[in-house]
């Protein structure tokens, strides 16, 4: 009788164990035994890329923002059209302004010849290259959450409806980002994101020529010399006065009233976001420490693990 008490207890735990092994939360820890070089060999291409071109960095991040909230942070951006596959790609939020995937594929390259085969999923590969890319502009570092692993499927209609819009209002804002399980806090903080990057003239001409008491009028005349009324739509301008840099110019462009894009202004109007823009606009400690936790609490919005998804062995399709 007591054998098989112990052979009972003994199948019940390696049950746990098994049961464990496939719905473990993420870790920082995940390639430490399978791979310890897949971490560096990211960060080394990524600071290359960065080197090269200092806006891959915010190229890179905004990867990672927008995978994550289609679905889930999936590695599902990174799919190309196929007769199976509705791209995000050509998603209205990423049609000809998502870039960096040829990044992602060098990385994806030097990481499988690192480890000596396929372990590491594109998901990681998107969550580790915006944290090295944040890092390489000179902004805080984070343990990223890792074991994510690849969707198989891809939802254009989905990247439409639910990546945050450039012209939201913050009632808007506050509601899309609730819909990820994100707060308020959660919603500066990564807005915050915006102090590395640029955007086109398309994205920012209603601000800069119909808005006229949330703007500072210099830097709505500075702004029209780069975006017409009609044509350049594809026209450049930075997210702030130090685009290639991590810092809190973001936040103190906002309280001067000179956010590039509708919904970076909307976070300091007169609404419940101005206290924390304010405080951003003076600590740049807070900012950089709320950032990292916001990264870390986005990066585990409903990623595949386990037994589901795959580690894809191109990125761009599906195994």
């Amino acid at each position: 009788m007591a054998s098989c008490s112990f052979f009972l207890l003994h199948a019940f735990l390696l049950f746990s164990l098994a049961t464990i092994a496939f719905s473990s939360p993420l870790t920082p820890y995940y390639y430490d035994k399978v791979c310890p070089e897949a971490l560096p060999a990211i960060k080394r291409v990524v600071q290359a890329a960065v080197q090269q071109e200092r806006r891959m960095g915010a190229s890179l991040l905004r990867l990672h923002f927008h995978d994550c909230f289609v679905n889930g942070c999936d590695g599902s951006i990174l799919l190309d059209p196929s007769p199976t596959i509705d791209s995000e790609k050509n998603a209205l939020p990423n049609l000809n302004s998502a870039r960096g995937f040829d990044v992602i594929d060098k990385i994806k390259l030097a990481v499988d010849k690192a480890c000596g085969y396929p372990v590491v999923s594109c998901a990681d590969i998107l969550a580790v290259a915006a944290r090295d890319s944040v890092v390489a502009l000179g902004g805080p570092t984070w343990k990223v959450q890792l074991g994510r692993r690849d969707s198989t499927t891809a939802s254009r209609t989905d990247a439409n409806t639910d990546i945050p819009s450039p012209f939201m209002d913050l009632p808007a804002l506050i509601n899309i980002f609730q819909k990820h399980g994100l707060n308020v806090k959660d919603l500066v903080a990564l807005s915050g994101g915006h102090t590395i990057g640029i955007a086109q003239c398309r994205i920012f001409r209603t601000r800069i020529y119909n808005e006229t008491t949330t703007i500072n009028p210099a830097f709505a005349r500075q702004r029209q010399a780069i975006c017409p009324l009609s044509g350049g739509d594809s026209n450049l301008a930075p997210l702030d006065p130090t685009p290639a840099f991590f810092d809190k110019k973001y936040f103190t462009n906002l309280v001067k009233k000179k956010g590039l894009l509708h919904s970076d202004q909307a976070l300091f109007n007169g609404g419940q976001t101005d206290k924390l823009v304010k405080s951003y606009s003076t600590n740049a400690g807070a900012f950089s420490q709320d950032f990292a936790k916001s990264m870390i609490k986005m990066g585990n919005i409903k990623p595949l693990t386990g037994k589901n998804g795959q580690i894809r062995l191109n990125c761009r399709k599906v195994n």
